[in-house]
């Protein structure tokens, strides 16, 4: 792996010099929390792992872990996640491993000790067998809830401390009095290479950045740090390969993607498709765009096995820019709402979402 041979930072400052588009696969993870409750199991991840890896090994990374991984595997699943990181690092050594980190909160939903998150970090990088990427994000920009895991990263592993900004609202709104504007961004974005990120996230997790918020927003954030810029988005919209490609044409250095089967939705963007329609453009990352559907007809099959936990939305929806859930959080909320005897009353409940995220005082 180059990032072995020339160490995080070098290894970083190489991406931003690229000229060619990188790409970061979200199949084994986000794709699957954003459609199927997180259930996908290890062993259909297995199956296709090897090949996948052989076939395309300019894959920038594969995000496999971390997220609502943990809490799936133990609670449904009855899976040992460490074991899904083990087999899949044997599997697909020649690719990055990925992972999301929610700062103070680990993979789980409270705040733990740092002798806690310290150890976590240390034993998921494994002396270079385990993560490489560490995407690590507070909910509410709280840049405090990233400090210590960022530094972990950077001072007692080899790994990638991918520091990230949640995307919220409209970069584009002009409203003197408006919280999320450019200017919040820019602060943000120049205080996490401050604590020591290796590269910079930008997290679309509700899918609310439009075309023209990325031509702002992406050129202003490259100029604003001398980091990579890694754009994560999700497709409830339907609007989002159009984002991307805004944001390919202002130079961001890696986009997060998925197999077309489990693209769409509340998911990430169709990556085969975006494979064809850059091909020929001066940003073009050569694929062989046909083994990429046949990994893609293969999970088309193991989708199937899943369909009770699809989240029931059939088509992209512009209520995404008044609810702004998050797209891993949607496929969950129905499933409780259903377990709760509340499913008739789904579209109060999103309603309610955008409400009570005002009642608050506009925090997510």
């Amino acid at each position: 792996c180059i990032r072995d041979s020339m160490g995080a930072d070098s290894f970083c400052r190489w991406v931003r010099e690229q000229k060619p588009i990188f790409y970061t696969d979200t199949t084994f993870r986000d794709a699957h929390q954003s459609l199927l409750a997180t259930r996908v199991r290890t062993r259909d991840m297995i199956k296709v792992a090897e090949g996948f890896a052989k076939a395309h090994p300019q894959t920038f990374s594969m995000e496999m872990w971390g997220g609502a991984t943990f809490d799936v595997a133990m609670r449904f699943l009855h899976e040992c996640p460490g074991r899904r990181l083990e087999v899949l690092r044997e599997a697909m050594p020649n690719i990055l491993f990925q992972m999301l980190f929610r700062g103070s909160n680990a993979v789980g939903y409270k705040a733990y000790p740092n002798n806690v998150i310290e150890a976590f970090i240390e034993e998921s990088w494994n002396d270079g067998q385990g993560i490489d990427v560490f995407r690590i994000f507070d909910s509410l920009n709280w840049v405090e809830g990233m400090k210590r895991s960022i530094r972990v990263v950077r001072e007692r592993t080899g790994g990638i401390a991918e520091a990230t900004i949640c995307y919220t609202g409209d970069v584009t709104n002009t409203d003197p009095s408006y919280r999320y504007n450019l200017q919040y961004y820019l602060d943000m974005a120049r205080q996490l290479e401050d604590e020591g990120a290796h590269m910079l996230a930008l997290k679309d997790m509700a899918g609310l950045l439009k075309p023209y918020a990325a031509e702002m927003l992406v050129p202003a954030l490259r100029d604003a740090v001398d980091i990579p810029l890694h754009l994560h988005t999700h497709d409830t919209s339907s609007m989002q390969a159009a984002s991307l490609l805004k944001a390919v044409e202002q130079d961001v250095d890696v986009i997060d993607v998925c197999l077309s089967s489990m693209s769409g939705l509340t998911s990430q963007v169709n990556w085969n498709s975006m494979v064809a329609v850059l091909k020929g453009h001066e940003r073009e990352q050569p694929y062989d765009l046909a083994s990429l559907n046949e990994y893609a007809n293969y999970w088309e099959d193991v989708r199937e096995y899943y369909y009770p936990f699809e989240s029931g939305l059939l088509a992209g929806t512009a209520e995404v820019y008044n609810h702004e859930i998050p797209g891993g959080q949607y496929s969950n909320l129905r499933p409780q709402a259903i377990a709760m005897g509340l499913e008739e009353q789904f579209e109060t409940i999103k309603k309610n979402y955008a409400v009570v995220n005002q009642m608050f005082g506009d925090i997510v």
